[in-house]
């Protein structure tokens, strides 16, 4: 079975936001919610990069180590999910999250509350494949339909990569072998443990 990563190749992304506008347009997620979203580091000054962020469905998912109820649970394709139905709104995993993919919901005048929400890799929630619950708590199931998560598929410089991750592996491979270095892929160790092969 494959195991399914995402890899933002940061010598590549322009910081054009399709990935944030897919995102929100394909799955509906409501105001004040970006379940991904493009950081610039260095903002203005040489080595300037922009990073394309969302959940990177870790493989020790530090989310799920500090949830109280145990909403986390992780598909048989590694993609960390959450349960609406169990999830209290502690902001633990927000906490816990090197990549700030977990985020509450409403925002009032004494801060936030509600239900945690994230990136669900295109891949819906708990309820029953494709139906009108998981639509409306989770967004589209694209990964049920045999699609890769639509901010990948919008990426126009191909900065952001989804699916198996040895094949995305190998993709940012040739592309390190191209261009003669290989800085770019941010976020892959944190989240997955392992380097990239360069």
């Amino acid at each position: 079975m494959a195991r399914m990563k995402f890899l933002c190749d940061a010598d590549r992304c322009i910081e054009c936001n399709a990935c944030v506008t897919a995102c929100k347009n394909e799955h509906e997620v409501p105001w004040g919610i970006n379940r991904r979203r493009v950081v610039t580091i260095n903002d203005g000054l040489p080595g300037e990069r922009s990073v394309s962020m969302a959940c990177m469905h870790c493989t020790d998912a530090p989310c799920a180590a500090v949830c109280p109820v145990d909403c986390f649970y992780t598909t048989a394709d590694g993609v960390v999910l959450h349960s609406k139905d169990t999830c209290i709104g502690c902001g633990y995993c927000f906490y816990a999250c090197p990549f700030g993919a977990p985020q509450y919901p409403k925002v009032g005048n004494f801060g936030t509350r509600g239900k945690m929400d994230k990136c669900t890799y295109c891949a819906g929630g708990p309820e029953e494949d494709m139906t009108e619950a998981e639509y409306v708590k989770y967004g589209t199931n694209r990964l049920a339909e045999g699609k890769l998560p639509l901010c990948a598929e919008m990426c126009s410089t191909k900065a952001l990569l989804a699916g198996d991750g040895d094949i995305i592996a190998e993709i940012y491979k040739e592309r390190v072998v191209t261009r003669g270095y290989g800085s770019g892929a941010w976020g892959w160790r944190t989240a997955y443990g392992d380097t990239v092969a360069t």
